[in-house]
């Protein structure tokens, strides 16, 4: 048995995995690149397989980070069956269209400036047209069913707590007479998200492939993050000012509109109701059509809710509703949201900030000092929202540069990827433990960290693989081959990539200079020599400006 590693590695989005067993040759997930222009370039490549010698493909959940290049498989030739649990399937015949959707979009927009240079027109990645014929090769499969997909091989999905149909997935492999067990996690869930039943723990594998997001932290505890909600829009609202929370249509949203519903049950002081009832007295406002469908979805599978969501149900409290609430459905709609004054709450998709009806509400209330933009999911590097999060003074929004003066805060603890204590739970979870543990869908800083804690806490040997390399799952791990991506280097491009690893090492040192010169122990030798070195600095910034 083999593995190629063809996405999040060393990164989070493109989750992509080639597998070779028992004469097969299956996927596991096919993902989109998100962040910046570099990766989201990485999309248009060739796959670097024949798509039509491809058996059958495993897809462990509906994000398009997981899902996204289906339809480009599709187009290029795949017609095989896609296995996904039924809420996935469901979800992906929203997210998909909506995706092709985008793309479309985008690609006008782009055709129009390469006629401006004269530059001849391209194709988009996928249209929604082609995303609603791939939905044709997706087969709904149930949790904690064992299917047979061949004689040789056999898969078993259980819940990962990560969001509606996310999945954890089990692959049993026989070749000649040894059976071989490997289990990828797609992206494993809090303990404590709101609806979703916890990550199913898997007592035994021979190998695991797991995400590594937040392999480095630790989140909120639920209580903190609710009360740190409520803080933070009674204070907004307070001020008269707007609350945009960029949210992931799917998952996030939901969460978010749960977690509204249940804060009244939570802390019993005058203080809480007096914000409770400002928060209640505002509108709030769901801002993405896909959300509003996807919500529907939510409703439509309310069996895979945990206990005490399902308890609530029962007794005519719906979970998704409350007053106040209302969905927003046209262009025409969304505009006026950002005509009317009055203090309000908008949560509106893409959670990144990268496409959708968010750029308007950002560039409409991000100057102002009153509103908050009040960030709840996992923004990648390279993304506007990963600008925003770490104090960009301005962005650019629509080709316009805005400026950044409202609160702009981060509640971690609304994460869907289990935190750095969830994730080893899951690896303590093993009566029998893996023999080896490939870590994936993280930056390196938060892999390096993480494969250094299991090492240590489990003695269990980790691989954090390279896009492209092959690895052999015998009783000794080896590489056996590695795909070179195409990659043309310039000297241009060597000075793009310096100035935007520049630009987080200024970031750093602003921290921990800061940090040193409000240390009250430092002596004015020490304060003297930073100020130097800052002028040093300074002079080399502005020799190179003027050269």
């Amino acid at each position: 048995m083999k593995i190629t590693f063809l996405g999040a590695t060393k990164t989070v989005t493109g989750s992509n995995f080639l597998v070779e067993a028992a004469g097969k040759k299956f996927l596991v997930d096919c993902g989109m690149w998100q962040g910046n222009s570099k990766l989201e370039e990485l999309n248009n490549e060739d796959f670097p397989f024949n798509p039509t010698e491809i058996d059958f493909m495993l897809l462990t959940h509906a994000h398009i980070d997981h899902s996204g290049r289906i339809p480009k498989l599709y187009n290029e030739g795949f017609r095989n069956k896609i296995y996904a649990h039924k809420a996935t399937c469901d979800l992906c015949a929203l997210m998909l269209p909506d995706s092709g959707h985008i793309q479309e979009m985008e690609n006008e927009w782009k055709n129009k400036k390469r006629l401006r240079k004269g530059e001849s027109e391209k194709l988009p990645l996928y249209t929604a047209e082609d995303a609603v014929r791939c939905l044709e090769i997706f087969e709904p499969v149930q949790y904690d069913e064992i299917i047979q997909i061949t004689p040789e091989i056999s898969v078993r999905y259980n819940d990962a707590g990560h969001m509606l149909g996310s999945s954890i997935i089990e692959i049993w492999v026989k070749e000649g007479e040894k059976e071989t067990k490997t289990v990828f996690t797609g992206d494993i869930g809090n303990n404590d998200i709101p609806l979703l039943d916890s990550p199913t723990m898997i007592e035994n594998a021979d190998y695991l492939v797991m995400e590594s997001t937040y392999g480095s932290r630790m989140h909120l505890k639920n209580e903190e993050k609710a009360e740190m909600f409520l803080n933070i829009v009674s204070e907004t609202l307070d001020r008269e000012g707007t609350v945009v929370i960029p949210s992931f249509a799917v998952g996030r949203t939901q969460e978010i509109l749960y977690e509204l519903n249940k804060l009244k049950d939570i802390i019993d002081d005058e203080e809480f109701k007096r914000k409770y009832k400002t928060l209640m007295k505002a509108a709030v406002y769901v801002d993405s059509p896909l959300a509003i469908s996807a919500t529907e979805v939510f409703r439509e599978n309310m069996n895979l809710f945990d206990d005490e969501t399902q308890a609530q149900i029962s007794q005519g409290d719906n979970p998704l509703e409350f007053p106040g609430l209302k969905f927003t459905k046209t262009a025409d709609e969304s505009k006026a949201l950002n005509e009317d004054n009055t203090p309000s709450i908008i949560i509106s998709a893409s959670g990144m900030c990268e496409v959708g009806r968010i750029k308007h509400h950002l560039k409409h209330n991000l100057w102002n000092p009153n509103s908050t933009i009040l960030f709840v999911g996992y923004q990648a590097p390279g993304t506007l929202g990963y600008k925003i999060v770490n104090g960009e003074k301005t962005v650019k929004i629509f080709g316009e540069e805005i400026a950044v003066n409202a609160r702009v805060e981060y509640i971690e603890g609304y994460s869907g990827h289990a935190d750095q204590e969830g994730l080893m739970n899951f690896i303590y979870s093993f009566i029998n433990k893996p023999k080896h543990i490939f870590v994936v869908h993280g930056e390196p800083n938060s892999q390096e960290i993480f494969e250094e804690k299991i090492q240590k806490e489990t003695q269990i040997p980790v691989t954090v693989p390279e896009y492209g390399e092959t690895y052999e799952l015998n009783d000794k791990i080896e590489m056996v081959n590695k795909i070179e991506r195409k990659v043309t280097k310039t000297i241009r491009t060597e000075i793009i990539a310096r100035l935007e690893r520049l630009q987080d090492e200024m970031k750093d040192m602003d921290s921990y200079v800061r940090q040193d010169v409000l240390d009250e122990n430092l002596t004015d030798k020490d304060i003297f020599v930073i100020n130097e070195k800052i002028k040093d600095l300074e002079k080399q910034i502005i020799n190179v400006i003027e050269g």
